[in-house]
């Protein structure tokens, strides 16, 4: 690595942001730190993030204490069996004054939407989201409505729960740039949250009085504001990818369609996300260019939730996991 390159690295502020969000974040929730980075990524580019995981570990807890840091309006849908699309979206509404049509917006009309166990609701609804998360507009009526900006949805599954669940259909899997599977936190971190938990006091309602929740912990002041999301993003934009890197990526989403365990590969999306998910995580980690750390980091969180195995190599014991460990060997 020559001067230049070391010299240029020293000037982007990606990891002043990072560590201040990082910090911002850890007054809340305790560890997590791959998630947090997720959810700075999807900021960043723009992209749409699925959070698999059990309950109780702070999915819900993550993303608002994030949209809070960077001070971004919030809502939540909890996803539901009897949920309808207009509940999302919105819908036409009679004014019984005038007789007149107007608007009423759903949610959907924020800048950071979770979706809270998405896979709960029908295939209907679940394809209500589909032109929001693409196009970054709704239909209603007959008009088509604009989505503030930023727009992000963040959606959570729960992966051990089958029933009354429907699985998300390929074509809304892919509109996810990264699908992340968070895990247990460690002893010591499980120590911090009880510690934290007994930390909490009430909080006081006239004359009564409620326990405090983690929600009530999250810190209110927000260090950064949409502007200086808007500044990141456009650093976002200026952080290099070398053709190398870019035919590293396009053949191993080409490795996905030819692999014989594979009945389903990727699509050019996945191609687009993970060079554009790898400019964020350089840009995060304070670098103005991407690198194969970037690449092999990310793969597993673009590329898994779009390909489908064979029944064949499902029967055999095959996970995703190791097909994907197979291509990028042979990528190597």
């Amino acid at each position: 690595m020559n001067d230049s390159v070391v010299d240029m690295k020293s000037s982007v502020p990606g990891n002043s942001f990072a560590e201040t969000v990082r910090t911002t974040v850890g007054r809340t929730v305790v560890g997590q730190e791959v998630v947090v980075e997720r959810i700075m990524i999807a900021l960043l580019t723009g992209g749409h993030l699925l959070l698999e995981g059990v309950p109780g570990i702070a999915k819900t807890l993550l993303v608002q204490a994030v949209g809070r840091a960077v001070d971004l309006q919030f809502k939540r849908i909890q996803f539901t069996i009897d949920l309808l699309p207009s509940d999302i979206v919105g819908s036409e509404i009679l004014d019984t004054n005038t007789g007149n049509f107007r608007i009423h917006q759903g949610p959907i009309f924020t800048n950071l939407l979770l979706a809270d166990e998405i896979n709960r609701a029908s295939p209907k609804v679940q394809s209500a989201l589909l032109e929001a998360m693409q196009e970054r507009k709704v239909s209603i009526g007959d008009a088509t409505y604009e989505l503030p900006a930023p727009f992000l949805v963040i959606a959570t599954q729960n992966p051990v729960e089958q029933a009354g669940t429907f699985e998300l259909p390929e074509a809304q899997l892919d509109r996810f740039m990264l699908r992340h599977r968070l895990t247990y936190p460690t002893p010591e971190q499980e120590t911090e949250v009880v510690r934290r938990g007994l930390e909490l006091k009430l909080k006081r309602q006239g004359d009564g009085a409620v326990p405090m929740t983690a929600f009530d912990a999250i810190d209110d002041s927000s260090p950064f504001h949409v502007k200086d999301l808007t500044s990141a993003m456009e650093a976002v934009l200026n952080v290099h990818v070398s053709d190398v890197f870019m035919r590293d990526c396009v053949e191993l989403v080409t490795l996905t369609r030819s692999h014989p365990d594979i009945e389903l590969g990727c699509s050019p999306r996945a191609a687009i996300a993970l060079v554009q998910a790898s400019r964020a995580r350089a840009f995060i980690n304070g670098r103005n260019y991407a690198i194969p750390e970037d690449f092999l980091a990310l793969a597993e969180d673009v590329v898994l939730h779009r390909m489908r195995l064979t029944y064949e190599a499902l029967a055999q014991g095959r996970r995703g996991e190791d097909v994907l460990s197979d291509l990028l060997t042979a990528l190597a």
